[in-house]
């Protein structure tokens, strides 16, 4: 059993021995504090680890208790304050200095985890642990520059094109996978597989071993190695830790929930047994598992790893009011493994309005409400999404109404190479390619080759496209004259295949949105992006950008000349710079931020949740979807904008875009309800709170705690269910009653009355079973 340390065991080294114990002084305390606030300012000398909603004002307590702590006699050279980047780290020194003005003490050091690796890398490069190194870290440039090298020496060849192509991808691929490797302590070899790259990405094991082979070689470090070199010699060799343990009496780590299992490590090395530890985060909302970051490490390895925590909250929020809280707690609530934190909006925030949108369009709902808003609150106003593809049809539609918008990433939809290749594809079946120059009509032969790709190399590929450019009109009668006996079968089927569809579409006199689709299905379109992506999320994406563009075309009901000339006066509205209007933004980018008001669209199966892989846990993804809603809405403060689909009497099947199922999970009519009663003040004493809705046990616990008696229509519903495929009898709704015979991962086998066994998705079960009482 490790040594445990007492307060005044430690303090002896730093302060005389007190002949009795003190009560601290805490009449510098200001009164706005909480409870909850003052026990964590005033806790004893004892690891905690402490779990803090969206909006707790946890900021502003760590200072108080780090100045509660210098008070008590701790030497400020002996705290370790770990921030999780530079940021929080300037905000936390700005508030720990207003916190301590005029009090006379010196305070710690604030440091973000590189921070402090870099420190440890440099030391052990004296002691003779690590080998020195250039002072010029290497910078992103340099780092994608490698990777792209690389990527081109190392891949096979069948990819050499779509790599020449879509460098940014493969770039931002093979740096990711580096990063990702350097979170933790596995091989690159485990990594990949728990990433699931198919086989043809294999590359990227050779590609890190590469990249440390030049970056040693060349005595450079990353911002990644500065914790990923240190540590992994920790780990191996025992000096290390005795060099690095036991130096500090207190350390306290902020948003512990994104913590990976490098950072993780470096802590427990640091504190050895002497140090008392803090952390603070909130396990559900972690949502950068894509970097690293797993629950796991505030949820169990903490208290694992570091003896009898003291357990504490913020469970008050000051961001937003009943009826978001209410929304978020019913909501996260069916996550499991989770610390049981209710989260409460505090007397003092001020009501925050909900609204749930069942609109068919999300951009039509997008639209009336912007509109009902003026442009001072629209600059107040992101809208949230799950993938950037969802963004397409909304932007377009803000576009084409002129309501100022900006975006946080890229350039906009206009400029993805989705869009543009349909616009290539619209330019030649209008016969416009008369009107552009060489050059142009050049680019254009270039995105229908690669629309999808025909199998050609790209020096054949770059032939064919300056052969077609020569031309003006008719591409497809030049393709169909091809002999087709010199190319390979699959080249010569995809290039007959484009001749053909452009003909056809040629004579097209229909609706645009039905031309694409004609092209999409005729060209295999989607199993061609499938084949060449680099995962199943971005070859989702892509085709996510085709059909969203498609149907926002589709409510034009324009013909292909017509989208062409709409879609020429969006492109240079989209081009003129914009610092205001309504922000767009993924949910994964707004982590720390907050708004007025938060719109998110597409609360339907497919984006929220968004659907996993076949090989993918599908249990672990729907928590980590749930997590990533809770964390979008909560980032408001005074309205928030929910939109789903109608409800449909007929079951959705599975691909189809039904409500998601988040959407009976955060009970909106009960914590609406609820919500605008507790906003507009609680009853007299001995009187009740009547609900017109059923209650769930989470109302009760948050009406308790409020002080309020609520009654409602029958008992509390359960809201943690037990999975349909858990149960003996099933029915679903085509093929009626079933018994439950088997399941594995993602899937389960029902076995009917009429003696058929059939496998079905758990993903989407619920969709169509129900638990039959028989």
């Amino acid at each position: 059993m490790r040594q445990r340390y007492s307060h005044y065991q430690l303090a002896s080294t730093i302060a005389p021995m007190p002949t009795k114990p003190q009560i601290p002084d805490t009449s510098y305390l200001p009164d706005f504090l909480t409870d909850e606030q003052r026990a964590i300012i005033t806790a004893g000398y004892e690891h905690s680890v402490i779990t803090a909603v969206a909006g707790s004002g946890k900021t502003s307590t760590l200072a108080w208790r780090i100045r509660f702590l210098l008070a008590q006699g701790h030497d400020p050279d002996r705290v370790l304050v770990l921030m999780f980047n530079r940021s929080a780290r300037v905000d936390f020194e700005r508030k720990l200095q207003e916190v301590c003005a005029q009090s006379g003490l010196a305070l710690p050091e604030i440091r973000t985890y590189h921070a402090m690796g870099l420190r440890l890398y440099k030391r052990f490069v004296r002691e003779g642990y690590l080998p020195g190194f250039s002072d010029k870290i290497l910078t992103e440039q340099e780092i994608a520059y490698q990777a792209w090298m690389l990527t081109r020496r190392l891949a096979p060849e069948d990819l050499a094109d779509e790599i020449r192509r879509n460098k940014k991808e493969f770039v931002e691929t093979a740096t990711g996978f580096i990063d990702l490797v350097k979170t933790g302590l596995s091989p690159a070899e485990v990594v990949f597989e728990e990433l699931g790259y198919s086989d043809k990405h294999r590359y990227l094991i050779d590609l890190f071993h590469s990249f440390e082979q030049w970056r040693k070689g060349q005595s450079r470090i990353s911002y990644a190695d500065m914790l990923y070199e240190p540590v992994m010699a920790i780990h191996q060799n025992q000096p290390l830790q005795r060099l690095v343990g036991n130096k500090m009496d207190l350390i306290l780590v902020d948003e512990y929930q994104d913590t990976n299992e490098i950072q993780h490590l470096l802590l427990r090395f640091v504190a050895g047994d002497r140090a008392r530890v803090t952390v603070v985060g909130d396990p559900d909302q972690t949502i950068y598992e894509f970097r690293g970051a797993r629950p796991e490490f505030i949820l169990r390895r903490f208290s694992d790893e570091f003896e009898s925590p003291l357990e504490q909250s913020l469970s008050y929020t000051f961001r937003y009011g009943h009826q978001v809280a209410l929304l978020a707690n019913h909501l996260i609530c069916h996550n499991t493994g989770r610390k049981d934190v209710l989260c409460h909006s505090h007397p003092s925030t001020p009501a925050t309005a909900v609204a749930l949108h069942r609109a068919e369009n999300d951009g039509d709902q997008v639209l009336k409400i912007v509109r009902q808003q003026d442009e001072v609150l629209n600059s107040q106003t992101a809208i949230l999404f799950r993938v950037w593809s969802q963004s397409v049809p909304i932007e377009l539609k803000l576009l084409a109404r002129q309501i100022p918008y900006r975006i946080d990433a890229g350039k906009g939809a206009l400029f993805s190479r989705e869009v543009q290749a349909i616009t290539a594809l619209l330019m030649v079946v209008t016969g416009r390619l008369k009107l552009l120059p060489d050059t142009d009509r050049l680019d254009l032969a270039r995105q229908l080759l690669r629309f999808p790709h025909v199998g050609l190399k790209e020096a054949e590929l770059e032939n064919l496209a300056q052969f077609l450019a020569a031309f003006d009109g008719a591409w497809h009668e030049r393709l169909l004259a091809m002999d087709f006996d010199a190319l390979a079968p699959m080249q010569a089927r995809k290039l007959r295949k484009l001749g053909e569809v452009l003909a056809q579409l040629e004579r097209y006199k229909g609706p645009v949105a039905g031309l694409i689709s004609v092209y999409a299905d005729h060209m295999d379109l989607y199993e061609g992006i499938r084949s060449l992506a680099l995962t199943h999320d971005s070859a989702e994406e892509r085709i996510d950008t085709v059909q969203g563009f498609r149907d926002y075309l589709k409510n034009l009901d324009v013909d292909a000349a017509g989208a062409l000339d709409h879609l020429k006066a969006l492109r240079q509205q989209a081009g003129e710079k914009r610092d205001h209007g309504v922000l767009l933004s993924t949910i994964h980018r707004t982590k720390g931020l907050e708004w007025p008001v938060v719109i998110i669209p597409g609360l339907q199966e497919k984006y929220l949740p968004y659907s996993p892989r076949p090989q993918d846990d599908a249990r672990a993804a729907l928590e980590s979807e749930r997590r990533l809603l809770y964390v979008g809405m909560t980032r408001t403060r005074n309205a928030l904008h929910l939109i789903t689909r109608p409800a449909s009497p007929k079951p959705h099947l599975e691909g189809d875009q039904g409500p998601s199922r988040f959407v009976s999970e955060f009970c909106f009519e009960l914590s609406h309800e609820l919500g605008t009663a507790l906003d507009q003040g609680h009853p007299a004493p001995e009187q009740s709170l009547a609900v017109s809705v059923p209650l769930t046990a989470i109302s009760l616990r948050y009406a308790e705690r409020e002080g309020v008696v609520i009654e409602g229509q029958g008992a509390p519903v359960d809201q943690t269910p037990e999975p349909v495929w858990h149960q003996q009898r099933v029915v679903h709704a085509i093929f009626g009653s079933g018994d439950v015979i088997s399941e594995d991962e993602s899937s389960f086998e029902v076995r009917f009355a009429n003696g058929d066994t059939l496998n079905f998705s758990k993903k989407s079960a619920h969709l169509y079973f129900t638990i039959t009482s028989e």
